[in-house]
């Protein structure tokens, strides 16, 4: 499974309306056969900034997702709004879904 994590830094007068801007993209990839999960989150301490984290089956789903035309459409209509580059971490990992985080393990609940 290919696990990307991005920041995007988005332009202050934007930064409430990314969730929206963003939209288009966020629900088409999401449709991808070959994507797993692709979520934002809004960063506690910095307004402007979103994280997103994105998962996709293996390097022919990853692929697939730069090719598709709603990437192509994104970069082009999404820079505009960023103050700066995304940064981003790319990984391959060997499992195909999230593992329980057991040092903060929930007990069962009555």
């Amino acid at each position: 499974m290919i696990v990307i994590t991005a920041k995007f830094r988005v332009l202050p007068e934007y930064a409430d309306q990314w969730p929206q801007i963003s939209l288009d993209f966020t629900q088409a990839t999401r449709a991808e056969p070959g994507c797993k999960w692709y979520d934002w989150s809004r960063s506690l301490d910095d307004p402007t900034e979103y994280v997103l984290v994105e998962a996709f089956r293996d390097e022919d789903a990853g692929v697939a997702h730069v090719q598709s035309e709603h990437f192509k459409t994104a970069q082009q209509t999404l820079p505009p709004y960023l103050a700066e580059t995304p940064k981003i971490i790319n990984t391959t990992v060997p499992q195909d879904d999230w593992s329980l985080l057991g040092e903060l393990a929930v007990p069962p609940r009555d």
